[in-house]
């Protein structure tokens, strides 16, 4: 809801400070929907969002403080007490430690004598984890106060050592640390795409509103999000979902490791986006969107919104858009703050409006009651690209691309154990060894199609084909060599689903938790097989009783990894019965030495 402006009383802020949050409030109309947006403009003026600041916030908004502090708790790119001039985050997903980045920040940390996950004691920086930072086909990478700086090396980490111990300002550090490559390797219907702006659109305007949702419903276009939700039906019952007010939202939150190709699209292709977006507002009656971008990718902001702004000029966004009077439709851009839970629609919704991401009950769905409880048509980047060249091309001619149930091309976001790794765009329906001869893969152990909540498949298993009839993806295809070890695969992506569980269910809270638990443990070397069945009885617990895919899916790594690899973990067992996680016989060692006896009876017998 939007207040009227008023002076709440600083609380012991620096005149600069004060006026910097005046600005910021005023910017957002003191809007607390625009709640995040606030607080992350803060926070990078500030370093981060300091008492008196959430105070104020909370008086110009007319909201509790308890709502500030629970919104900037539960993300994690924003933080209430200082993290340091300098905020280092080292994306911690499998395909960056492969390429050596523990060691990386191993050597980091004992450069600038510093613990992980600790504040240097002169508040000058602190250095940590972050799941993925979207770099994946030119890691390892990490986040300097969100900046991504890719392709790390020995070098390359005391030349930054270096330049924060001089306190370097960022703007002033090597421009070459901060250039993000493409990678496109494979270009198709939407990389080789040359469209004149406004070109769909017009295409578009010509067809009408009702026409367009029948052009997209018969060429056969589906969700690129991984389910496959037809995108026409979708965008039918928004158009017909009554409501004061329809909006549009694209999904560029892709947290799951292993997938960039938003981050390529949003690069090279905008303008298509923002057309596919415009189109969709025609067709649902829609005059206003929202492009929720993921907060790693905060580096492309200006330009966004400097494609935003050129097609403003050119009647292509704004009133009456190319002429057509009453065709009004605009589109803003709101950034995340590092919580992979709202790459789901209906959290994404949540942190739209200011809020937690914590994902809604369903039903009702975001297209009958979405933003702001209105009809809301929300797809992801690739989904508006797709649709806005079948409407231009037209239903048949795009349906004849791909499979009868899977029409159209994917762009695949390769990564791991290959030579040329990047971004490569096919007609649904390849297969997986054509990716990875494509890709320059040899001697390939297994390959994750879709991420961590995906499906991991062995080599008996290459000639099967990506599409809905078989395996359907989000567009993450990381391959693993006869080199890797496929345990520390699965549980580098548990640790993971337990970092990003939201904590809203019980379920996904403590499972995620536990799941964690098993996988350390036989790590460790205390696992038995007992712990083995324990995760198929969890796996069916999240499945039947968590609120939202993120538990549901929890297991995969595990399950798919000890279907292929199970010796992985067997060698790992301690023994074939069950042992307690607490190892009592180990905790007695210390009496043993103290005592200076190591004889049998000063242990505990074990019953094999």
């Amino acid at each position: 809801m939007v207040h009227e402006a008023v002076s709440p009383s600083p609380r012991f802020l620096e005149p600069k400070d004060l006026s910097l949050l005046q600005q910021v409030l005023g910017h957002h109309a003191n809007d607390s929907t625009k709640l995040l947006q606030i607080l992350r403009e803060v926070q990078e003026h500030l370093g981060f969002i300091p008492n008196a600041a959430v105070s104020f916030i909370a008086e110009a908004l007319d909201i509790p403080r308890n709502r500030i502090e629970s919104v900037a708790s539960f993300y994690s790119f924003l933080h209430l007490r200082s993290q340091g001039t300098y905020r280092v985050l080292f994306s911690d997903n499998i395909t960056d430690r492969m390429l050596g980045s523990q060691t990386l920040m191993e050597r980091m940390c004992q450069q600038l004598w510093l613990q992980p996950g600790k504040v240097s004691e002169d508040g000058l920086l602190s250095i940590g984890t972050t799941s993925c930072t979207g770099m994946c086909d030119q890691g390892p990478a990490m986040l300097v106060n969100e900046r991504a700086i890719t392709k790390l090396t020995h070098q390359r980490i005391q030349e930054i050592g270096q330049l924060i111990r001089n306190r370097t300002p960022l703007n002033d550090w090597p421009a070459d640390f901060f250039y993000v490559e493409d990678n496109i390797h494979r270009a198709g219907l939407i990389l080789g795409n040359t469209m004149a702006y406004g070109e769909a659109l017009q295409a578009g305007l010509t067809l009408g509103g009702a026409a367009i949702v029948d052009v997209v419903k018969r060429s056969g276009l589906r969700g690129r999000g991984g389910a496959g939700y037809p995108t026409g039906l979708k965008w039918e019952a928004c158009r017909n979902a009554k409501g004061n007010q329809h909006y549009v939202v694209c999904n560029a939150d892709e947290g799951e490791p292993g997938t960039f190709k938003d981050r390529v699209l949003l690069t090279r292709q905008a303008d298509l986006v923002f057309e596919g977006m415009t189109l969709c507002a025609l067709a649902v009656g829609a005059k206003q969107g929202f492009l929720y971008l993921r907060g790693e990718y905060r580096y492309l902001l200006d330009h966004l919104k400097g494609v935003l702004q050129r097609r403003r000029e050119s009647n292509l966004l704004g009133v009456d858009i190319l002429g057509q009077s009453g065709f009004d439709f605009d589109i803003e851009i709101h950034l995340g703050a590092g919580a992979y839970i709202c790459g789901e629609e209906s959290a994404l919704i949540e942190s739209l409006e200011g809020e937690r991401g914590v994902p809604r009950n369903r039903p009702p769905f975001p297209v009958t009651q979405g933003y702001l409880q209105q009809p809301t048509a929300l797809d992801n980047v690739e989904t508006f690209c797709q649709a806005a060249l079948a409407i231009h091309m037209g239903a048949d001619k795009y349906s004849a691309i791909g499979t009868s149930k899977s029409t159209g091309s994917k762009l695949i976001s390769v990564s791991g154990d290959c030579p040329r790794p990047g971004i490569y765009e096919y007609p649904f329906g390849v297969s997986v060894q054509e990716i990875l001869n494509d890709c320059g893969a040899v001697n390939t152990r297994a390959v994750q199609i879709s991420g961590p909540s995906g499906i991991c498949i062995g080599e008996h298993e290459f000639g099967r084909k990506l599409g809905f009839e078989d395996l359907p993806t989000a567009g993450a295809f990381m391959v693993f060599d006869d080199s890797r070890d496929m345990f520390e695969v699965a549980r580098n992506f548990v640790h993971f689903f337990a970092h990003e569980s939201c904590g809203f269910c019980t379920p996904c809270r403590v499972g995620t938790s536990m799941l964690k638990q098993t996988m350390d443990k036989i790590a460790a070397g205390q696992g038995t097989h007992y712990d083995l069945a324990e995760v198929e009885n969890l796996d069916h617990v999240l499945q039947t009783t968590s609120h939202c895919g993120l538990g549901r899916t929890a297991c995969n790594p595990v399950l798919h990894t000890l279907k292929h690899f199970r010796p992985a973990y067997e060698s790992r067992l301690k023994s074939l019965s069950f042992k307690p996680a607490f190892d009592l016989d180990g905790a007695l060692a210390r009496a043993r030495q103290m005592t200076g006896r190591d004889d049998a009876g000063a242990h505990l017998k074990e019953n094999e």
